[in-house]
């Protein structure tokens, strides 16, 4: 039995649009079960500055590469202290940092936002740098949800993530299995990016384009879905492997068109990735408040989609790396072979004390 104790989990995802906080308190009961409560939660998006050069951080220096991971964890611990103001504090930060680097075939992950930084600008413990000793024990280093979504949301037959990438988590002969289904709001974003828009707010512009058949037929045919799981996706894959098709396809077709398409392809993809066995699907992320790729994907799925409150949609990930934070605090494995393919359970993270 553990005693209440709160922390903070800070999600910075792939889609760039902010720094997510969530103040949570945890207790575990006589029987192992894990009860949370969101105490608050808030985002601090990025000035157009950061965001641009958190976009491009792949093509800089070693030592500007530095730079921005002291500039970043500055940023965190801002709004940390913003968020936290002169309370009482939080026994712990747990931060994923921003992923730049995701390459787990060549035994590397990279996550930027410096962990001592945070922890000496704002006073508290923070737990950082999560993923790399799953990808030393040969592990994909990713999703880490999923052990959140066992312990904290058992009650659904699986849990649907639309972020940056689409990931999805569901139990399989007594063990969780996960793994990256797709590009989600990466893809789109990019494609309203063209128009001057930050997101195509409701896939309102998406429902007004149709299929283009080719461009479908070739994201639906990439390489990366015929793999079994374990298995995850990173920029460097979305850049290399599915952006190259959706600027040709820009060649010859209108924005509203590719928004389509795109949403048809993530929605088939998950389709095929839920087992047969899945009645019932939390979805979270903020693709979950897109109308119409909810809409479609409910045409996709044999099961019952559910979308939670608005806060449990944009900030679950950022609740779950507070439990994972935990977890690493109470020295207990926080990360699943089953799910990452690593040769071991392992506990993912680094303390730094302030």
């Amino acid at each position: 039995m553990t005693p209440y104790i709160t922390g903070i989990g800070i999600m910075s995802g792939t889609s760039l649009d902010g720094i997510d906080l969530a103040w949570c308190g945890f207790s575990e009961d006589e029987q192992g079960r894990w009860h949370y409560e969101v105490l608050k939660a808030d985002t601090f998006p990025y000035a157009s500055d950061m965001r641009e050069r958190l976009a491009h951080a792949t093509e800089l220096s070693a030592l500007e590469y530095c730079r921005l991971d002291v500039e970043l964890g500055n940023l965190v611990a801002d709004s940390v202290n913003a968020f936290v103001g002169d309370g009482e504090k939080p026994a712990f930060v747990a931060s994923h940092g921003h992923t730049v680097f995701h390459q787990p075939r060549l035994g590397l992950t990279t996550q930027i936002g410096s962990g001592a930084v945070i922890a000496a600008h704002t006073g508290i413990p923070t737990v950082c740098d999560f993923r790399t000793v799953d990808v030393a024990l040969h592990g994909q280093g990713a999703p880490l949800v999923p052990i959140g979504d066992e312990l904290l949301f058992g009650e659904y037959d699986a849990c649907l993530n639309l972020g940056g990438f689409s990931n999805i988590s569901y139990r399989k002969e007594g063990h969780r299995v996960a793994f990256d289904v797709s590009p989600c709001n990466m893809a789109l974003n990019l494609l309203a990016a063209k128009v001057g828009l930050e997101y195509d707010k409701d896939g309102e512009l998406a429902s007004e384009g149709k299929i283009i058949p080719s461009l479908l037929h070739g994201l639906d045919t990439l390489e990366y879905y015929a793999r079994p799981a374990p298995k995850s996706l990173g920029k460097e894959w979305f850049e290399q492997n599915f952006q190259p098709l959706l600027e040709q396809s820009l060649e010859r077709n209108d924005v509203a068109d590719a928004l389509h398409t795109v949403v048809e392809h993530v929605s088939g993809q998950v389709g095929a990735a839920v087992p047969a066995s899945v009645r019932t699907m939390l979805v979270t992320g903020g693709g979950a408040l897109n109308k119409f790729l909810v809409r479609i994907l409910r045409n996709s799925c044999d099961c019952e989609l559910i979308i939670p409150d608005v806060s449990t949609v944009l900030f679950k990930e950022a609740v779950v790396f507070a439990f994972l934070g935990l977890l690493r605090w109470q020295h207990r494995k926080n990360t699943l072979r089953s799910v990452t393919g690593a040769d071991v359970n392992s506990c993912g993270g680094c303390i730094w004390e302030p």
